[in-house]
């Protein structure tokens, strides 16, 4: 038993993620002026300075092509999570906000039309779009190029932390899956090097690199819309500046794809909003992003009212409320304090050594599991449900093996929903918790020096990320040992299998007294 509990993260290909870039001689118009986009949750605020000349020119562009107008609810501006949309009048609750013509989508078909389109058909639809990417960012004459040049350089996603920042997060399952990410994206890199770029020198005149790739990847992993219907890879341009608020909590989508009219084979991205937002006039100016910059660090209680008053308020959306703090961090590069985004991931594996695994896998598989099953917990919700079962199914041996000869094939599962024997499991219990505690002891921190390091505040908004997830997953950490040492403590007032049958059999009274039959 001591080797069926793993407790770190499946690795398995991620969909598409945000960014290191490569040196001055690739990806050229990667400079400076551009926005860095992050993603840190306080009090929503315009930035201290106003959007750069870059985004003006692309909300110039929109409006050239019909897409926006000064009529339309919100425009780009700068917020506290970097570049976002902020509202230019009132917007009630549900209104559409904007609506993008599909000419101005990138995605697998846009690929598909492009020069490189007869290049790419094989190829994952993700790392189609992330080569066009690329591509376009490298040419001066890209029709895309007003768009590109608003697109951040790189996001406070654990995939582009230095390897001293990434030491804040190590024992964590979040570093070895961003581990793996980085490890993913350049094996897909080497594959399209050797098979596209490479021998296609005059499509790609220019060096490209794997931080140009994983740069690209970044983009539609931050960036790209998905459960969308017949799309599930797309870049909105002006759409995907909006910005992810905790205090969301609907589920209902925010955006779809809808027609232009009865006659009209047209497809429009239309976006709406879940809460009503406020009106207020844009950052002009230095001077007016210098009074906000005032307003924002002062002290009077009114100021984040006037602010909104004068600068409108930033128009948000829930962007997923089933993913976890490191799926955020992840994707996206930050963090929420609630509890339920506080979550590990336990890795059970079947032993092949195992003299029962064939029974035990063939058990497994007829109830929709595997030799490794994969649970997630939660801070503060109960166990998968299937999680117990499968973990008595594992641990089974000894004198309990009868239980996996074929006449229980059809009933087993229903006889581990419930404790099998003291033996089994005062086992589970055993190595769960020694699990747990040789989690815990390989990270760098005890979970009172992160919580000390919280209160003390001021942090680098990354070393805030890396000291929330690993105190977020010792916590959950303690929550699972919690469990299983509760379990521990009452082993003995469990009733077994043997009990349970006999009680079924007549031979056990309601108090577990033993029924002797006696001859009339």
């Amino acid at each position: 038993m001591a080797a069926l509990f793993h407790l770190h993260p499946p690795l398995s290909p991620p969909p598409p993620s945000s960014c290191f870039l490569s040196p001055a001689t690739t990806l050229t118009h990667l400079s400076s002026s551009r926005t860095k986009t992050t993603h840190h949750y306080k009090t929503p605020a315009l930035n201290s300075e106003p959007p750069p000349p870059a985004v003006e020119t692309f909300w110039k562009w929109l409006s050239d092509e019909k897409v926006v107008s000064n009529k339309s609810p919100a425009k780009p501006g700068l917020v506290q999570e970097g570049l976002g949309l902020v509202a230019q009048r009132d917007i009630t609750r549900n209104e559409i906000v904007l609506e993008v013509p599909k000419r101005f989508w990138i995605n697998p078909d846009t690929v598909s039309a492009s020069d490189i389109g007869s290049l790419c058909g094989g190829l994952k639809p993700w790392v189609s779009v992330a080569l066009f990417l690329i591509r376009e960012m490298m040419r001066d004459d890209s029709p895309w190029r007003f768009y590109l040049d608003v697109l951040p350089e790189c996001t406070d996603s654990t995939i582009y932390w230095s390897e001293e920042e990434l030491l804040e997060i190590q024992g964590t399952q979040l570093l070895s899956t961003t581990t793996g990410v980085k490890e993913y994206v350049k094996s897909e890199f080497l594959k399209v090097e050797k098979e596209i770029i490479l021998p296609n020198e005059e499509l790609f005149p220019f060096p490209v690199t794997s931080d140009d790739f994983l740069w690209a990847f970044g983009m539609l992993r931050s960036r790209a819309f998905s459960r969308l219907s017949g799309q599930n890879l797309v870049l909105i341009p002006l759409a995907d500046l909006i910005n992810h608020s905790p205090s969301i909590t609907t589920e209902d989508y925010a955006w779809e794809i809808k027609g232009a009219g009865l006659f009209s084979r047209d497809l429009f991205f239309s976006l709406r909003i879940p809460i009503p937002v406020k009106a207020g006039e844009q950052v002009k100016s230095t001077t007016d992003a210098v009074f906000l910059t005032e307003k924002i660090n002062s002290n009077s209680p009114h100021d984040e009212h006037d602010m909104m008053e004068k600068y409108g308020e930033p128009v948000l959306i829930q962007y997923d409320l089933n993913k976890s703090n490191g799926e955020l961090a992840l994707d996206y590069g930050f963090i929420e304090s609630r509890s339920d985004r506080k979550g590990y991931t336990l890795t059970l594996d079947m032993s092949e050594s195992d003299a029962n695994f064939g029974d035990k896998l063939d058990i497994a598989e007829s109830n929709g599991m595997g030799g490794t099953a994969y649970f997630d917990i939660v801070l503060g919700r109960p166990l998968p449900s299937v999680m117990l079962p499968y973990l008595r199914l594992v641990a089974l041996g000894g004198t309990d093996a009868f239980l996996l000869e074929s006449i229980f094939r059809n009933s087993i599962w229903g006889h581990l929903e419930l404790p099998v024997s003291r033996a089994n499991e005062e086992l589970i219990c055993q190595v769960v918790r020694n699990a747990c505690k040789s989690a815990l002891s390989g990270y760098r921190t005890t979970i009172e020096e992160d919580v000390e390091l919280m209160k003390g505040g001021n942090l680098d908004p990354r070393l805030e990320i890396a000291v929330g997830i690993r105190a977020g997953e010792k916590e959950v950490l303690q929550y699972i040992d919690g469990i299983f040492e509760e379990r521990e403590s009452e082993l003995d007032e469990y009733e077994y299998y043997q009990e349970r049958r006999l009680r079924d059999l007549g031979l056990v009274g309601e108090q577990g007294e033993i029924i002797f039959w006696e001859p009339k």
